[in-house]
């Protein structure tokens, strides 16, 4: 029987700093829940002169990774330095040396994550990644056991803080979408180069990881449809609320008999859905199963203590399973056989928004190319332009697949200005 646990902390950034915070200040929790001290032992960092709000011993601290990696005594190690391939190779070298790993890493885990977790498998190691998706929000443990018994066929959520921060400035103040950037990164919540958020990429990212779990098949990062939030265009966001909807960046992810589709992009919220009331820098993950039904996890995204506190909720199980001796008892090969739809299988309501000239025939040349694809109309409005002899049309779609849309989009360019496009989410469809 183990009298102590002792950790290796590779990072002490703003997540690192936070998961030895919590250890340092939690010592006694964690003694009454696991029976034994979980202790940082060794530290990896870039600087060992830079100042630390940290209480830790300095000795602890190293800039040598190996010194780290090749130490026996250690029992866990937690990646939290950021990177992909430095921190893949670390997480490769902990698992096979026999030690369990934590890590908040969502580029490894969406890129490498099915062939590390392969790896940890093989080892009989664990690999917990908590962290790696929704900051604080525990998702990934309520998907592996608080809903193991169900079969999840859909889950939806808002997994990027900053854009949804921008978007709910460019709603509730009225900001325009480079003033909210800017507010955003003046906040902390945008980073210098917010390409990676408000391209849709790291929403795509997480979402790869949600998605290989709730359906225990692989998905890659290529099988995800991502829009970014820049196409969107002035007004939108003021026509989407006259029509009892609001703009969300929204990840997406179902599976059906026809297979699995997974997407990242603005779309248009029914307000009556819970989604359309998070705002700011929150997150959330709405689940539907066949036996639970619908239910939803919300809570803070981002930040150094809620990140932390799913990382060191990870170490927590990583020490009862090596305390238990069932560490890397767990199985995470894929069930299900990786099969993606094709966009003329999916299927969901959209609104266009259409300039065109305002002149005799062009409704009917507009709702014809509809009709030549098959494509309905649940409603069609007309609204005055700014310009003199233009006019501005709504309409929206019922139930058709991606596929009729694109073709429809391709289609109205020869008779229409599209000024903008969005799948419509949240609410019964027709």
């Amino acid at each position: 029987m183990k009298n102590e646990i002792s950790i290796g902390l590779l990072g002490m950034g703003t997540v690192g700093s936070g998961v030895a915070t919590i250890l340092q200040q939690h010592q006694d929790d964690l003694r009454h829940k696991l029976g034994v001290p979980v202790t940082i032992k060794k530290v990896l960092v870039k600087d060992l002169n830079k100042e630390r709000l940290s209480s830790l011993d300095p000795v602890v601290f190293t800039t040598d990774i190996h010194e780290i990696l090749d130490d026996s005594s250690l029992d866990i190690i937690v990646e939290v330095m950021g990177g992909i391939e430095g921190a893949k190779s670390a997480i490769e070298s902990a698992l096979k040396a026999g030690k369990g790993v934590v890590t908040a890493n969502k580029d490894v885990m969406a890129q490498y994550g099915h062939e590390l977790l392969k790896l940890a498998d093989e080892q009989k190691c664990d690999l917990f990644y908590e962290a790696s998706v929704a900051g604080g929000i525990p998702i990934i443990r309520t998907l592996e056991d608080g809903l193991a018994s169900d079969r999840i066929t859909s889950l939806m959520g808002i997994v990027n803080g900053t854009t949804n921060f921008i978007l709910t400035k460019m709603k509730t103040d009225h900001m325009s979408y480079e003033a909210a950037l800017a507010e955003a990164t003046r906040l902390g919540y945008a980073e210098a180069d917010p390409s990676a958020d408000v391209d849709g990429l790291d929403a795509a990212r997480k979402m790869v990881i949600l998605s290989s779990l709730a359906f225990s098949t692989e998905v890659h990062l290529e099988d995800v449809l991502v829009r970014g939030m820049k196409e969107i265009g002035d007004g939108d966001l003021e026509i989407a609320a006259e029509f009892g909807y609001t703009m969300k960046m929204v990840g997406s992810s179902k599976k059906d008999e026809d297979g699995i589709e997974v997407s990242v992009e603005p779309v248009l919220m029914a307000n009556s859905h819970p989604l359309a009331s998070v705002n700011n820098e929150f997150n959330a993950v709405y689940i539907h199963g066949d036996a639970v039904g619908e239910t939803m996890l919300y809570g803070p995204g981002a930040g150094s203590l809620p990140t932390a506190t799913s990382v060191v909720s990870d170490i927590i199980a990583a020490c009862r399973n090596l305390l238990l001796e069932v560490n890397g008892k767990r199985v995470h090969s894929a069930q299900h056989e990786r099969v993606i739809k094709p966009e003329s299988r999916r299927y969901a309501k959209y609104f266009h928004r259409l300039l065109v000239n305002d002149e005799v025939g062009v409704l009917a040349k507009i709702t014809a190319t509809y009709s030549n694809h098959g494509a309905s109309l649940q409603s069609v409005i007309q609204r005055p332009a700014e310009k003199a002899g233009q006019a501005e049309l709504v309409l929206l779609t019922h139930r058709i697949s991606r596929q009729q849309h694109l073709d429809v989009i391709n289609e109205l360019a020869g008779t229409a200005s599209v000024i903008s496009h969005y799948r419509i989410e949240g609410e019964e469809t027709a």
